[in-house]
């Protein structure tokens, strides 16, 4: 099993994501999140996806940003959804698990 947590930003809408997967190919994930729009997308959505067609689709053509497009409130920089994908492609073998960062530098 893979576990990553989200810290979005500003918002504050901490996202748990788990993600497991026996063959690497289809992958269940469980996730907790403080945010109503991700829980209602997972709710509709359900839970179990095939793996390729997730992780290795282009930019904004996976189930995931298809439903964001329609549903979420306008936030192009939310970082959840990426959050989730990089923890089904960790658990499915698919990418190393590493942390991803965004850090703002203070102002000079």
């Amino acid at each position: 099993m893979t576990k990553v947590t989200i810290h979005p930003g500003i918002c504050g809408l901490i996202t748990s994501v788990e993600a497991e997967s026996e063959d690497q190919m289809e992958v269940t994930v469980r996730i907790k999140s403080a945010c109503e729009s991700v829980r209602k997308m997972m709710e509709e959505l359900g839970d179990t996806y095939d793996a390729y067609e997730i992780c290795l689709s282009k930019p904004g053509e996976n189930a995931f940003f298809q439903y964001a497009a329609e549903h979420f409130p306008v936030h192009a920089a939310c970082p959840v959804l990426s959050g989730i994908i990089k923890c089904m492609e960790a658990e499915c073998r698919l990418a190393l698990p590493k942390d991803v960062e965004i850090r703002f530098e203070p102002k000079e």
